[in-house]
């Protein structure tokens, strides 16, 4: 039996969109999770949704296919099929690490082929996979009021941590939650390889991370994949390079 694929699929001309969704029905085992007429559109699919592959088209406005895939850090990449009407982008699909790229109009064959391609790299993603260890010392959830009840939030969905007096705010996404812990105590009950304090008051998952810019005074701004932005402090500046590998990049 074939793997069923969650699928994201962009394209801002509607009549292409619809096309290519009716074909994917065709095929079989596809999921269309989500259709998007934009690339931030899709990035926030994306995100929300974690598909196995996405149909993205390579020119649309403000946002095209490529900039959807350098807005999403590498374990969040699903794989990515450029579909565009125009022949001349396939280098830079390929450089971009694309599975496969379709040219408009394609057939039903040739986006089996596609999909084919698909699941092969998926197969052999999974069998080079080593589960990493996770730490028992770690928390891998907790357990955040929402109203009059207690709902139990995956740290792997935290983006950053804000400071705020004697409580934290835990950001995911574009929802806040608001947890009675400073910190320094929050601090110790997250796993270092996955996340790190940057600043007194802001930590943040290094996953989460979409870019550093640095600024001066040993200082960087960290720009999250959520849209959300957090300066560094400079006492924090060694922390923050190891923790990113910076070893290399001058210092300000």
């Amino acid at each position: 039996m074939k793997q069923r694929l969650r699928a994201v699929v962009a394209d801002d001309e509607e009549m292409s969109r619809a096309r290519l969704c009716r074909l994917l029905g065709q095929v079989g085992d596809v999921d269309i999770v989500a259709q998007c007429a934009d690339g931030d559109t899709a990035v926030a699919a994306i995100r929300r949704l974690r598909p196995e592959v996405a149909f993205l088209d390579v020119r649309m406005p403000q946002l095209n296919g490529f900039g959807v895939l350098d807005a999403l850090p590498p374990t969040l990449r699903p794989s990515v099929v450029f579909v565009t009407a125009h022949a001349d982008h396939a280098l830079r699909a390929f450089e971009a690490d694309a599975t496969d790229y379709l040219l408009k109009p394609y057939s039903a064959d040739r986006l089996r082929a596609a999909l084919a391609r698909v699941r092969r790299e998926l197969g052999a993603a999974m069998d080079s996979i080593v589960p990493p260890e996770r730490d028992e010392r770690y928390a891998r959830r907790l357990a955040v009021p929402v109203g009059a009840r207690l709902q139990l939030l995956a740290v792997d969905e935290i983006d950053c941590v804000l400071a705020q007096s004697n409580y934290v705010e835990l950001c995911v996404g574009d929802r806040r939650y608001l947890l009675r812990e400073t910190m320094a105590s929050l601090e110790t009950r997250l796993d270092p390889r996955r996340f790190v304090r940057v600043h007194r008051s802001h930590l943040v998952r290094l996953d989460a991370v979409r870019d550093i810019e640095t600024l001066e005074a040993g200082r960087y701004l960290i720009r999250l994949g959520n849209g959300l932005r957090v300066s560094s402090g400079a006492s924090y500046r060694q922390r923050l390079r190891a923790a990113f590998g910076l070893g290399g990049v001058a210092p300000p």
